[in-house]
Parts: C-alpha cells; structure tokens; sequence
C-alpha cells in the first residue's frame, strides 16, 4: 500500500508541475526575450569599452 501512495504522490507531482510549467510558458518565453536584449546591451558595453581601452593603449604607445 505504501508504494501506490509513493506512486500516486509522484504522478500527482508530475501533473502539478506540468501545468505549472504550461501556465508559465508566456512567462518564460517573455524573460528568454529579455535577456537576450540585456544580454545584447551588455556586450555591446563591453566591446565600446575594450575598443576605449585599445585606443588608449595605441595612444600612449605613439606618444612615447
């Protein structure tokens, strides 16, 4: 008997976290497309930065 609980309990489980999952499909979906945009904003950051770096170094070396 108490492996049918422990069966029940578990297909009970999955059921709950299927739907939880179906019903936050928008959501995740939503946050898959805003990360991809902070994500993107970040990069472009970083590579305006590394050419600033880059174009100081080049600077000082023809200074000198």
């Amino acid at each position: 008997m108490k492996a049918f609980f422990v069966g029940l309990l578990f297909l009970v489980m999955v059921a709950i976290f299927a739907g939880l999952g179906f019903m936050l499909y928008p959501f995740i979906i939503v946050l898959a497309l805003f990360s991809r945009v902070i994500i993107s904003i970040l990069l472009v950051v970083l590579t305006i930065w590394l050419l600033g770096k880059f174009i100081i170094a080049v600077w000082e070396k023809l200074s000198k």
